[in-house]
């Protein structure tokens, strides 16, 4: 994916912009001081640093500005956050074109300011339009017609084990063998947060693929799930209030697992908008995350399976030790490396089981 131009400063003046206005942290499933730790790794460098008269969150990707000193180092995917553009005294704020990050971005900084007393209702945010999300995209151009399964998401390429990646726009992919099966590894340099992943997953269907699996990180809703212990899988969720469903990749071969929790997903456009009233109207859903709903309402209408199989990462409903604020310490890597290596064992399973239908590498 390829870094769009940069809009001109009085094509955006006559768009109108939405004012991004903190969420109460007294009323967050996180406590407060574990919300601002999550919140001051992911605010540019140039905020923390100085105060603006305007901070306009707009859906642009662009790596030719100014890159934030808070992206994380060492990773080969999901490592870009959004850049930063300064005007005088305004900054705009660029993410990767989608509705829900340019959403969830705005109330990150508008809430982070509010946390440490300096939010005057400077933050605003510009929706990018749905042909900018498409067009962001559509340079995706891997060949997936002959793979079993793409496998999409986080932890890739200690799951890929130590092929070369061929590097794309702003993606990189790998092939393996997995147990005689063709699979394709395709992860992003930056987040594909929310309906972005939908996006990618019909681009990818209309690439020629037939099975894709997401693999990542949700929230437990069950306050007795302990935070990197379990995996979560399921065929369902809701999204904006409407229930979803997928030919799931898995069947019931995931759920056969003693350490794989089955259940209906909740698609939530922000972690800042979890807080203890929207997890109040949750009743019969057990995770939530930004993509699954999309990727699998996109793999339905391609008429495609898809799977998601996740590392309940923490709890939304019970404050355990280990959250979204402490997630780079070295006890939950570890802990998350040996789920990796579940998630991969039963990824091969499903693919013994299904064989005619995904497919076996040739020799």
């Amino acid at each position: 994916m390829t870094a769009m131009a940069p809009a001109q400063p009085a094509a955006r003046s006559r768009v109108r912009l939405a004012r991004a206005a903190p969420v109460d942290p007294r009323s967050h499933t996180m406590s407060p001081p574990r919300l601002l730790r999550y919140l001051d790794i992911k605010v540019h460098h140039l905020i923390q640093e100085r105060d603006w008269d305007s901070i306009i969150v707009v859906g642009e990707y662009d790596r030719s500005c100014v890159i934030s000193a808070n992206e994380k180092t060492g990773k080969l995917f999901n490592w870009q956050r959004p850049a930063a553009e300064p005007r005088d005294r305004t900054l705009i704020i660029k993410c990767f074109p989608g509705t829900d990050y340019v959403l969830h971005y705005a109330l990150i900084i508008a809430t982070y300011l509010h946390m440490t007393g300096r939010y005057r209702g400077q933050v605003r945010y510009q929706l990018p339009p749905e042909a900018a999300c498409q067009a962001a995209v559509s340079d995706l151009n891997v060949d997936p017609r002959g793979d079993g399964l793409v496998i999409l998401g986080w932890g890739l390429p200690r799951m890929a084990g130590a092929g070369a990646w061929t590097p794309g726009g702003g993606f990189a992919w790998t092939r393996d063998d997995l147990g005689g099966h063709r699979v394709l590894y395709l992860g992003f340099l930056h987040s594909i947060w929310g309906d972005v992943a939908g996006r990618v997953v019909a681009r990818l269907a209309a690439l020629g693929a037939r099975n894709v699996v997401y693999i990542g990180k949700v929230g437990s809703l069950d306050p007795q799930v302990v935070p990197n212990t379990r995996l979560a899988t399921g065929d369902s969720s809701i999204l904006a209030g409407e229930p979803v469903r997928w030919r799931d990749f898995f069947t019931d071969q995931a759920a056969r697992h003693y350490d794989v929790l089955p259940g209906v997903h909740a698609t939530s456009p922000s972690i800042l908008l979890e807080g203890r009233a929207w997890l109040s109207r949750q009743a019969g859903r057990h995770f939530v995350d930004p993509e699954i709903g999309h990727m699998g309402r996109a793999a339905a209408a391609a008429g495609i399976r898809f799977g998601f199989l996740h590392i309940i990462s923490n709890n939304l409903a019970c404050p355990y030790h280990h959250d979204l604020s402490n997630e780079r310490v070295e006890t939950v890597l570890e802990l998350r490396a040996q789920l990796l290596s579940r998630i991969r064992d039963i990824i091969k399973l499903t693919l013994d089981a299904s064989a005619p239908a995904t497919g076996r590498l040739c020799r």
